[in-house]
């Protein structure tokens, strides 16, 4: 049964680790996760002279260098002095150079957010009016290329091995302190501190090329290196490296002091590798949570600890259940895994995920913000993914907790019935034996009359060989002592090799009993069937810690859309909409104003007036208003003619300089009943 088993469960591994890879290759670079809100001067916009500098400010604080923000001229040469200057760290600016001419300037940047992600864009403005540019703004990019795929790579090998390491850990204390001296279990728990250990490494050196240059020459620059070290992310990273040696000597007692104890002293020492691994497992949680999502942000002061909980909460489940897979399959079938040890993981995982769906339910509110963040955002997406699989796991939990009982029912039973048969077969060798020694005591008897009858014929033949047999004897005395050190070498070399096969067979039997249990063999498939859902889970979560948060990406779509709405004059044309509520009868409505061609000069200006479910409608009256506050000019009055059903129109409206206008609207909708909007377009 084993031989039929492990094809398929290399097949649905290698099948699981190939959709894992495909979650990860289809990850891309890695999200901004701070968002651009605002600019100066914004995006597409065309002013009448050159500014003195260029600001950009984002919706968490960044880090930036000399190099971070740079503003090009239409022929691709650096106009600004390279040396950004901050305020909060969350808006900088950079000094621009005197006398600029007019054309088309591309403003690029590429920053450090401080959930330690690498975020890189870039806009264009005008002076004067728009022209041709060398400069390609799609190519900007951040944490991508080779070394961002080694990165991500990183990443994810980090996460599972801390998954192994924890989880792992937890299984021998908590639920099977035998299982410290399987060889197997040891191998996958210094196999999980191993790799993060080494994927700690890794990520270290890559760091500074990831969030600068991209270019793998890089990694080994000391002093890049040496900068990384002050960030945030590399003292978590360093951090990180100092508790996996102390998770070293926690290993070394688990799977050596630990094995060796009798019962008594190892339930003594439980305690206090039970304290010390928790403080460990805290502490290396922590190296993520406060450099990565939780650090910034609503709550952060709250959502770290609600991190450390939830990372532990991962780890007790997905990495005992992966101990647990590894002892039903890898295990020696001497020491099978005890029913009672199932049982209690079951309990362990069923409060992991009581605590997973706890933290994640705030996590979740916190890092969305809106129902529709759901939908509307790839972060959402991800994380609604991420429910489904861990619901699949849930249900097949408990088919596992179903096995587990039935292989509880089954245990005594088998054991009475392995008692009955080592009674029966004892009682029968018994019998054996006397039968034996009955048939042995009757030949003995016959056996002694001939023995006398046969002596006395036989006395005189006796004496006539005596003498021969006496020489007879000597010599095979003598070759007996010649001989007697090759025959015993012989016999101990046989010895082991007999006792050899008999412990194989006894194992090979052990195994065929352990696998012919349906309950227990039904058991192994859906732990492993869990854990391939885990291995995916962990590569959404990887992919998902990678993602900008749906609030963050909500707010940086408003951004762009208020740019886009004052970028609008560069296609000729802007077009504002104001939503009011003047809190009468029909006093609830959205007014849309357009501006042809929103350029210094004469302009035509159209007003609609619509219900909330887009009817047009006609209110008493409405009034325009433009005013330029920078300049003090205003407010410049116009009056609209009304046109048809919700419809008002202005042509010759006179602008007599480019720049930033408000836009007012008064809307009246009975005598008493009336509000003003304002909203802000840019004017070429």
């Amino acid at each position: 049964m084993t031989q039929t088993i492990a094809p398929r469960v290399r097949t649905l591994v290698l099948l699981l680790l190939a959709a894992a890879c495909a979650l990860l290759a289809g990850a891309g670079p890695a999200s901004a996760h701070a968002a651009l809100t605002g600019s100066d001067p914004r995006q597409g916009a065309v002013v009448d002279k050159a500014p003195a500098q260029v600001s950009l400010t984002f919706s968490e604080s960044v880090s930036m260098d000399d190099d971070s923000l740079r503003v090009l001229d239409p022929k691709g040469r650096r106009v600004d002095d390279g040396r950004p200057s901050g305020t909060g760290g969350t808006t900088y600016s950079v000094k621009l150079h005197a006398g600029l001419p007019d054309g088309t300037y591309t403003v690029t940047y590429q920053v450090v957010s401080a959930d330690s992600h690498p975020v890189a864009g870039a806009y264009t403005f005008s002076v004067g009016a728009p022209s041709e540019t060398s400069v390609s703004v799609s190519a900007q990019a951040a944490g991508g290329g080779f070394v961002g795929g080694l990165y991500g790579v990183g990443r994810y090998v980090s996460y599972a091995a801390f998954v192994v390491l924890v989880g792992g850990a937890a299984f021998v204390l908590a639920c099977w302190p035998r299982g410290s001296g399987v060889r197997a279990v040891q191998r996958l728990v210094v196999s999980g501190w191993l790799a993060l250990t080494a994927a700690t490494l890794l990520l270290l050196l890559l760091r500074g090329s990831y969030t600068g240059s991209g270019k793998l020459a890089d990694v080994f620059d000391l002093s890049l290196l040496g900068e990384v070290l002050q960030t945030k992310s590399g003292a978590a990273l360093v951090s990180r490296l100092l508790l996996l040696a102390a998770a070293a000597l926690f290993i070394a007692v688990l799977f050596g002091a630990y094995d060796k104890r009798e019962d008594e002293e190892r339930r003594d020492l439980t305690f206090g590798l039970a304290v010390g691994g928790s403080v460990v497992a805290a502490g290396l949680a922590a190296t993520w949570a406060m450099s990565e999502h939780a650090s910034v942000g609503l709550q952060a002061g709250l959502a770290m600890p609600v991190d450390v909980v939830h990372l532990i909460a991962v780890a007790t489940w997905l990495g005992g259940l992966t101990a647990l897979l590894v002892a039903l399959y890898r295990g020696p079938a001497q020491t099978p895994v005890p029913t009672v040890a199932v049982r209690r993981f079951s309990r362990i995982a069923f409060g992991s995920v009581v605590a997973l769906v706890a933290t994640g339910t705030y996590q979740s509110w916190r890092q969305l913000g809106s129902w529709t963040a759901f939908t509307d955002t790839r972060y959402g997406q991800l994380l609604l993914v991420k429910i489904g699989l861990v619901a699949v796991l849930v249900g097949i939990a408990y088919f596992s907790r179903r096995w587990t009982a039935q292989l509880a029912e089954t245990v005594p039973a088998v054991a009475g019935q392995r008692q009955k048969e080592r009674v029966a077969a004892s009682g029968g060798r018994r019998d054996d034996e006397a039968n034996a020694a009955g048939k042995t005591t009757a030949a003995g008897k016959a056996g002694a009359a001939g023995t006398a009858i046969a002596a006395g014929k036989a006395g005189a033949a006796g004496k006539a060989t005596a003498a021969g047999e006496a020489k007879a004897a000597g010599k095979t005395k003598a070759a007996g002592k010649a001989s007697g050190t090759g025959k015993g070498s012989d016999g101990s070399q046989r010895a082991a090799q007999l006792a050899r096969q008999r412990a194989a067979v006894d194992a090979a039997r052990q195994k065929r009993q352990r696998d012919a249990d349906p309950h227990r063999f039904g058991l192994r498939r859906s732990v492993l069937a869990e854990a391939g859902v885990a291995v995916v889970l962990l590569a959404v979560t990887t992919v998902l810690t990678q993602t900008e948060p749906g609030r963050t990406e909500e707010d940086a779509k408003a951004a762009g859309a208020t740019s886009a709405t004052s970028a609008a004059p560069a296609t000729g044309a802007v077009t504002l909409d104001m939503p009011f509520d003047t809190g009468g009868q029909n006093g609830k409505g959205v007014v849309r104003v357009e501006l042809d061609p929103a350029r210094v000069g004469a302009n035509d200006l159209h007003l609609y007036v619509e219900r909330p479910d887009g009817t047009a409608f006609d209110i008493p009256e409405v009034k325009v208003a433009l005013t330029q506050k920078a300049k003090d000019i205003g407010p410049l009055p116009v009056a609209p003619d009304h046109i048809t059903t919700g419809h008002w129109s202005a042509d010759g409206v006179q602008i007599p300089m480019a720049g930033d206008w408000e836009v007012a609207v008064t809307v009246r909708t009975s005598d008493i009943d009336q509000v003003t909007l304002t909203k802000n377009a840019q004017i070429g």
